[in-house]
Parts: C-alpha cells; structure tokens; sequence
C-alpha cells in the first residue's frame, strides 16, 4: 500500500475517533451532580465530598442538586432524560440502580439502558441495629427471640422496596423468621421512631446510625460488609453468623446520561479518581466507614448487573410486593 493511501487510512480513522469540539472543550460551565434523595444522608455526604474535590480539578464548580423523592427514582430519572453533555450527572447507589429496579417494574427507567456508567466511587457498610429495649445482646439471641414470637418484633425501612426493606426481608427469611415491616417515608423518620423506640430494629448505613450506636441509643448487632469495620470491630459481619448470602452493603457511583461522548466520561472518571486520592477525602472517607471502590466504567456497569440479579432474587424469595 502506498505511502498516501496509509496516510489517507490514517485520517480517516482519526476523524471518526476525535471527539467534537464541544466535548473536547469540556468542561466550560459548571456541572450539576444530582443526588436521588434528600440533603444529609449518606449518598448527600459522599457526593458533596467528592465535589468539593472535582471541581478544582476540573476548573469549574460541581455543584450538588438534592432531588429526592420516589425511592431515589425522580432524580435518577430526571439525569437518565438529560441532554448527554457531562454537565448533568447522577450519584447513583445500589438501591436506584438494585434493589428498586428489581422491585418496581414500572420505574420510568431502566437502569442499564439509560446510563452511561462513569466509575463507581465508595462502599458503604450498613448495620443492622435494636434498640436497647430489645434484650439482644447479640444476633443470635434476636434470631432466638424472633423464632420464639412469630411477627412480633418491627423493624424499620425508608418504605416498602427500599434497600433497608430488601435487606432485612432478605436476612429474615435466611434466618426462618418474621418480622413485622414498617415502612416509612424516608431513612430519617425511620430512623427517628427506631431511636425513640416505636420500632424494634432497622438496617441503616453506617455513617448514619454510628453516632447513635456510639451513644448507647442503639445497639449493632451485624454489619453488611464484606468484612468488619474498623469503626465498629466487635460487630461481626452477616458472613461471619453464617448468612453468606449478604456481603455487599450500600455503595455510590457516578453515571452519565446515554450517548455522552467517551472523552467526557473518561474526563469525568479521571478527575473523580484524582478528587479520592487527595488525603482529606481519605480522611473523610474512613471516618464514615467508607471503602474506596474506584475503577472502570465496565467494572461499575457489571457491579450494577450483579446487584440487580441479587435483588431480583431478593424480591422473589422474600416476596417482597410493592404497593
């Protein structure tokens, strides 16, 4: 071949791979990172560390958009309708793209088709925790208290096919036992009537119950993680009582909206990974319990796909029905 046909070849190809200007000029305005539920909760927490952290890296301000509602499904479907630019991007969790997806067939989204995953960021352990009324020492003695009285004992969720619900259902029925669910609207309530004692247990993330268990207002008994939490090291894992079942706890990602260009996801995940290195985000991120899961888009998208077959599986067993 000669040497202006290998020439011609070559800018050919280069012109089908080189980006729009647009997108080689990202970002140029500030970008939106939209979290699917209310300010102060774990996901908030994480999405306004990291960006904090971003926006210097990207030269231009990453600002947080609280807009909860509907089980995290309004937010995440508000990005997955987005204009594909970069500059309007979702902190997705395992419950809007895992357990409410494999529970509601009717959201307004799917949650592989509709989103461009850029990196997973964090995972987050949950704990499963009673209040000190309940005289549980240990998982053990809750599992022989709930066996001895059928449908007694509550527990708590942010309402019905949420993860806390999925979470428990799930641990309930690997244990052969009933607990009476009562659903809520929102993890604050639920966790405030669980303080106050109207509720007997719920499942919470760590950051959020921790201060709690710290002051003796609840009690642990079991953390969903792959391993214990320096934080709480005398809580054993579900693993560890024999529910081999539950490994993964909460974790959080960003995704994009379909067909954004390659360049701005890659952009987006590079300055993502650069913000969780920086020392004060590790700092952040350990106070919380928190374990870094940065990695590829193809990594996110498969632990999105896994998380999705559990929960279905979840729902099935447990016959979790939403309203």
């Amino acid at each position: 071949m000669s040497s202006i046909l290998l020439r011609a070849l070559a800018l050919a190809i280069s012109a089908l791979t080189v980006a729009p200007a647009w997108a080689q000029s990202y970002p140029n305005k500030p970008i939106r990172l939209v979290v699917p539920f209310a300010a102060g909760g774990s996901t908030d927490l994480v999405a306004r560390m990291l960006a904090e952290r971003m926006g210097p890296l990207l030269g231009q301000t990453v600002t947080v958009d609280n807009r909860g509602g509907a089980g995290g499904s309004l937010g995440a479907d508000m990005v997955a309708k987005a204009a594909p630019d970069g500059y309007t991007i979702l902190m997705g969790t395992v419950s809007t793209h895992g357990a409410s997806p494999a529970i509601y067939k009717k959201l307004p989204y799917d949650p592989v088709k509709d989103f461009q995953p850029v990196t997973n960021v964090m995972s987050v352990p949950s704990v499963f925790v009673v209040h000190p009324k309940v005289p549980a020492r240990s998982m053990r003695e809750f599992i022989a208290l709930a066996k001895a009285a059928p449908g007694k004992h509550t527990f708590a969720s942010p309402g019905i096919g949420s993860l806390g619900h999925a979470n428990v259902e799930n641990f309930a029925h690997l244990a052969g036992i009933q607990l009476l669910h009562v659903p809520y609207k929102g993890a604050g309530p639920a966790l405030n009537d669980a303080l106050a004692g109207q509720v007997d247990a719920l499942t919470d993330n760590l950051p959020s119950a921790l201060p709690h268990i710290q002051a003796g207002r609840l009690r642990a008994l079991a953390v969903l993680a792959p391993q214990r939490s320096s934080l709480l090291p005398d809580v054993p894992t579900y693993r560890e009582l024999g529910f081999e079942d539950m490994t993964e706890g909460g974790w959080f990602g960003l995704l994009a909206p379909p067909g954004t260009p390659q360049p701005i996801v890659n952009r987006l995940r590079e300055a993502t990974h650069k913000a969780m290195e920086d020392a004060s985000f590790k700092a952040q991120a350990e106070k919380i319990g928190g374990i870094s899961m940065a990695g590829t888009a193809e990594e996110f998208a498969q632990q999105i796909k896994v998380a999705l077959a559990r929960y279905q599986r979840v729902a099935r067993v447990a016959n979790i029905q939403p309203e």
